[in-house]
């Protein structure tokens, strides 16, 4: 692999992620965060590679102005990393949604920009955002190459029986209403590490990826394409989440309109931000931490919301199953996926129809590569932590 090191962008409407990543030895050099840009308050965090945390406390106006203030800190005389911008080889972007135009990451240029700005519709909080990011980055980089990484474009081999919904078809045809999903640098980087742990070919197997966080998806990928996932148009359906609330019947929605006098507006703000676990739990907490401890105190909200979240991700894998004819590898990642062994062996315990057993010593495991199913267990189970950054990293320089 090419050696260079990449920047790595995660832009939000008022908040930026930043890694620097060496491609060869794909070691983080540097991270940090801007947080509450063009909001009074603003501030940067800063990490350099084996040293301390640094936060700085500064007015950011803008996006422009935070990655000033990140290429200032890389390239600082006493804390920096490189002593030029000249030792960053190019710059990776995290695009939320590329739609139908982008099946794969790209470099970016003025015909991209324009192609991505007509996703907006699609994802009105996160690409405006995103496109912040990359602008601000051309005009203070502008001779470094940049790549666009779509969460979107992992999904894009999905067949028109699984993206299609059950409306007009002209509203795809015209307005392209259909599933898009969502989390798919998430899928890929898990399941091709999960091939490596296990030293089998990718496009031998078939997995389901269990990302949950307080976002959360399922996803089925079969001999290397994915196939089906469970989030669609928006990140609103599919799973229940920490705080959205996953698949609705949508007549619910005129309903609560009229029993409430709320606009669907309003309705769809409660939707994203108001329920899930958040609000099955009577608005205790959002927060699986929270959610366990009361749990296992007998807590009733917190029963019923943690079962009926365990219960929507079994419903997801066996239906999976059955798209895909079986299944040889179920892994979990990120947040919740990663760290909550009692969310693990909840799910697991329905899947014994599969052949599935879980090793409780390694199931006890957070935050690491573990197989967790026994050597008998007929699917493999797996945690595998997300690395969204380094899958970015590894997409940019393959595009150079």
């Amino acid at each position: 692999m090419k050696d260079i090191n990449v920047l790595v962008i995660n832009c939000g409407s008022s908040s930026l992620k930043f890694q620097l990543i060496n491609s060869q030895s794909e070691d983080v050099i540097a991270k940090g965060l801007c947080e509450r840009i063009g909001i009074e308050g603003s501030q940067i965090t800063y990490t350099p590679a084996g040293g301390e945390k640094y936060e700085t406390v500064t007015p950011m106006p803008d996006h422009t102005r935070a990655i000033e203030l990140v290429l200032k800190e890389l390239t600082d005389p006493e804390r920096g990393v490189v002593k030029s911008l000249d030792e960053i080889g190019a710059v990776g972007h995290r695009l939320v949604h590329g739609g139908e135009k982008f099946a794969s990451s790209t470099l970016i240029n003025d015909e991209v920009i324009k192609a991505i700005e007509e996703c907006n519709d699609l994802a009105p909080l996160h690409n405006p955002a995103n496109l912040i990011g990359i602008r601000a980055c051309r005009e203070l980089m502008p001779d470094t190459p940049m790549a666009g990484v779509f969460d979107t474009a992992f999904h894009q081999t999905m067949p028109q029986e699984a993206y299609l919904y059950g409306v007009p078809y002209r509203f795809y045809e015209e307005h392209k209403v259909r599933r898009y999903g969502f989390h798919g640098t998430s899928h890929s980087f898990v399941s091709r590490r999960a091939a490596e742990i296990l030293g089998r070919e990718y496009e031998d197997l078939k997995f389901i990826v269990c990302h949950l966080g307080n976002g959360a998806s399922i996803s089925a990928v079969k001999n290397g394409k994915c196939v089906d996932t469970s989030m669609g148009l928006t990140p609103l359906e599919g799973l229940i989440m920490g705080t959205r609330s996953g698949d609705i019947d949508p007549a619910i929605i005129e309903y609560l309109c009229n029993k409430e006098d709320k606009s669907v507006h309003e309705i769809l703000n409660v939707l994203n931000k108001e329920s899930g676990v958040l609000g099955l739990s009577g608005g205790f907490s959002s927060d699986f931490r929270d959610l366990e401890k009361a749990y296992r105190e007998g807590d009733q909200a917190a029963v019923r919301a943690m079962k009926t979240f365990i219960y929507r991700v079994v419903k997801y894998i066996g239906a999976y199953t059955a798209a895909m004819n079986g299944v040889d590898v179920i892994c979990f990642t990120a947040g919740i996926g990663e760290n909550n062994a009692f969310i693990r062996t909840s799910v697991c315990e329905y899947l014994a129809y599969l052949g599935i057993s879980i090793d409780g010593e390694a199931n006890a495991k957070r935050g690491e590569e573990v197989v967790i199913s026994t050597p008998e267990s007929s699917v493999k189970v797996l945690v595998v932590p997300t690395n969204e950054e380094l899958a970015i990293a590894r997409e940019t320089v393959a595009l150079l």
